[in-house]
């Protein structure tokens, strides 16, 4: 269940990061493609947090 989550962040700051471009580009509307690259990049910002195992998370058992 938790990868189904990051992935569909990944792709909502894809979609936020993408968009945010476009607005800058074509529409030239400064504060809100400003605004959606930001909410983009706390998206992945979260993302990375969640995947990165922390110190409590055994990644490899040896005997």
């Amino acid at each position: 269940m938790a990868g189904t989550i990051l992935s569909i962040l990944m792709l909502g700051g894809m979609l936020l990061t993408g968009g945010g471009v476009y607005t800058l580009v074509k529409l030239r509307e400064r504060k809100r493609g400003i605004l959606m690259i930001v909410a983009g990049l706390v998206m992945f910002a979260n993302v990375a947090i969640t995947a990165i195992p922390g110190p409590d998370m055994k990644v490899f058992e040896t005997q």
